[in-house]
């Protein structure tokens, strides 16, 4: 005899093929499915409704395709309260324990629908009481592992949640609008450019934050003075990268190379190959970025804008690390949650050639934040997209021609 569970999805289900990929998942898991409800948008603002029953032959099927329905924005027709249990000790979460997406989730707590804040993948789920006993006020939130401390109600199972992709409407415009994400080196190239520069002059005049993730290709390809162009007019409001990034910016500035190149004439001035190591310690002598800055020693490039125009920003070491400059976190828990902070403000973010960031910010993403991937390696748009952050659209590029074109669009755009 088979066991049976009724779900429901609502939204753009359509459109954005959730109904196609929750027919599969059924399906592809061995099970099978009746349509008890199914009411379609008629027209393309309209959103569509289905209900649906879910059937397996025993409980360990059914969970497994609950759980994988459930990822993809089915919720059970019959919500009951999310299950918490406390945890046993600093940085151990109960068995059993719910591990987020990175979709607008909410958990059902005493008969109540809570919105889960700070809403990121691959964390756990913390209901919090108010403080007093007469303070009714419920929250919910996320916390990575290595915050959680003991006695913290983490949510178990996956009963009494709620998770809500991101809708893609068929009448949704520019880059981000209808079924426009994934990976091409096929596009073209300065329409797209156009569009994402659009999104970021739209992004500022809403009042709302632009974050952008570089790597040392940005530098070294030749994009380093058009994104400091950006930073200086306003465009940047937040600035990710790595030691490696702030070297090459402060080398070029200091001795017009970077990694030993020559930018104006592409070729290695004799001892060129040291001028990465000079330069950090320079910044090392005059006790940091900022001061440098101060005693006229760094006098042009992104990291001089960010300091003279109070551009905050994230430098995360890695192992491979020369020096490293004093500016950059070593610790990478505490690189992580500076990250993370960083990535809760942003509206709009741009991922400009370097991979391991890209991936890193990307992570700590709501799927509600518009992201743009740029590389000249498909693989690091791809793996981008794979480990979840689906909401991104990919450019295969240069980075070198992205950069320079979407300032002078941005700028265009703005006057």
């Amino acid at each position: 005899m088979s066991l049976t569970r009724t779900v429901e999805l609502e939204g753009h289900i359509i459109d954005s093929g959730t109904l196609q990929r929750a027919f599969g998942i059924v399906m592809d898991f061995g099970g099978s499915f009746e349509i008890e409800t199914f009411d379609v948008g008629r027209h393309k603002d309209e959103t569509s409704y289905c209900r649906m029953s879910v059937s397996a032959d025993d409980e360990d099927s059914l969970r497994e395709i609950l759980h994988e329905l459930h990822q993809n924005g089915a919720n059970l027709a019959d919500p009951v309260d999310a299950k918490v249990e406390p945890a046993p000790a600093d940085q151990v979460v109960p068995k059993g324990f719910y591990s987020t997406t990175n979709h607008p989730t909410e958990v059902r707590y005493d008969g109540e629908w809570i919105p889960v804040e700070n809403i990121e993948m691959d964390c756990a789920i913390v209901v919090e009481r108010g403080s007093t006993g007469d303070d009714p006020d419920v929250r919910a939130h996320t916390k990575v592992l290595n915050a959680i401390r003991e006695g913290d109600l983490v949510v178990t199972d996956e009963a009494g949640i709620r998770v809500k992709p991101p809708d893609r409407p068929r009448d949704a415009s520019g880059p981000f609008g209808f079924m426009q994400g994934g990976v091409s080196s096929e596009r073209p190239s300065e329409s797209l450019i156009r569009e994402v520069a659009d999104a970021v002059v739209a992004t500022k005049e809403r009042g709302e934050s632009v974050l952008v993730v570089a790597g040392p290709a940005v530098i070294h390809a030749g994009g380093g003075d058009d994104l400091a162009r950006l930073v200086r007019e306003g465009y940047v409001d937040m600035l990710s990268a790595g030691n490696g990034f702030a070297t090459h910016d402060i080398e070029r500035g200091l001795y017009g190379t970077s990694l030993g190149m020559d930018m104006e004439t592409m070729e290695h001035p004799r001892k060129g190959h040291k001028h990465h190591i000079y330069a950090i310690s320079e910044i090392i002598r005059a006790g940091g970025i900022e001061p440098a800055v101060e005693d006229g020693i760094v006098t042009e490039g992104v990291m001089y804008e960010c300091v003279e125009n109070d551009v905050p920003y994230v430098l995360a070491g890695s192992i491979r690390d020369d020096g490293p400059l004093p500016d950059t976190i070593t610790d990478a828990v505490e690189a992580q949650e500076a990250i993370r902070e960083q990535a809760r403000e942003a509206d709009l973010v741009l991922l400009l050639s370097s991979l391991l960031h890209s991936v890193a910010v990307g992570n700590c993403l709501p799927s509600t934040t518009k992201v743009v991937c740029v590389d000249i390696n498909p693989a690091t748009v791809t793996q981008l997209l794979d480990r979840g952050s689906s909401q991104a659209i990919g450019m295969v590029t240069d980075v070198g021609t992205f950069v320079p074109l979407l300032a002078d669009a941005v700028l265009e755009e703005s006057d």
